[in-house]
């Protein structure tokens, strides 16, 4: 029995869970990564990953360290341009499953990647938007996966690179956004989903051992927590197993 498992480690278990063989998912670099190749690994063994680069199902053997990665292009069905990949598979709607990290999030799903503090006199310069403005707007679905913190889960946002639901509900139709918006976001404290009608991020699962207070502690703003809160089931061996081989792959 494998047993023990890091926060981090049910994080990624939890959100790998959320996605269905065959999905078509474009996949950020870092925790959605892991989470979409641990899916892979195990339940969801035809999911087909794309990444930003042009690989259309990339079967890396480790996680990838960039989009850039030759691993990516090694073990790729196909290999098209990057224009293709925007222009062809995601604006169309395509993309069932856009999974995404950020620095910052707020309460109805809006995204940072671009700047902490002011704009011109940034605190920190974070990567940047590369391509999640085109797959918030764009996939079917957006997961998210994001540490939970005060710093991260914000009331307001320093800089809006990826539009969630925007400032009321209504405003992806408004804006002409085709994808469905967030839909899940996953921490390493719990699960969040949007409410049906305010379109609010509320805590629908809790992770073991974790209680509602400490989710609430570590969000900026007044968090609804939904009537059915559930659990997570804890990570099976299969799952740890498969998780840190690749981990230990990438090393």
């Amino acid at each position: 029995m494998i047993g023990q498992y890091t926060a981090a480690e049910m994080m990624a278990v939890a959100a790998s869970r959320a996605l269905e063989d065959r999905q078509v998912c474009f996949v950020g670099i870092g925790l959605p990564s892991t989470a979409c190749n641990l899916a892979r690994a195990t339940h969801a063994p035809n999911l087909v990953l794309v990444y930003e680069s042009g690989c259309i199902g990339a079967k890396p053997g480790r996680l990838p360290l960039s989009i850039g990665d030759g691993e990516l292009a090694d073990t790729a069905d196909t290999v098209v341009p990057v224009p293709e990949i925007f222009n062809y598979w995601l604006q169309p709607g395509r993309m069932d499953v856009g999974f995404l990290g950020a620095a910052q999030i707020d309460r109805r799903g809006n995204l940072n990647t671009t700047v902490i503090g002011d704009y011109d006199h940034p605190t920190v310069r974070l990567p940047g938007a590369g391509g999640a403005p085109e797959i918030a707007a764009a996939a079917r679905s957006v997961y998210v996966m994001v540490r939970h913190s005060t710093r991260a889960f914000v009331d307001r946002l320093d800089f809006r690179t990826s539009v969630g639901f925007g400032d009321a509900p209504g405003d992806r139709q408004r804006l002409g956004l085709r994808g469905g918006g967030p839909r899940r976001v996953v921490t390493d404290l719990g699960v969040l989903e949007p409410d049906p009608e305010t379109e609010e991020m509320t805590l629908t699962q809790l992770h073991p051992g974790v209680e509602v207070g400490q989710v609430r502690e570590a969000t900026g703003w007044e968090l609804r927590v939904a009537d059915g809160l559930g659990r997570t089931e804890p990570p099976t061996d299969e799952e740890l197993a498969a998780l840190r081989r690749l981990e230990e792959a990438s090393r």
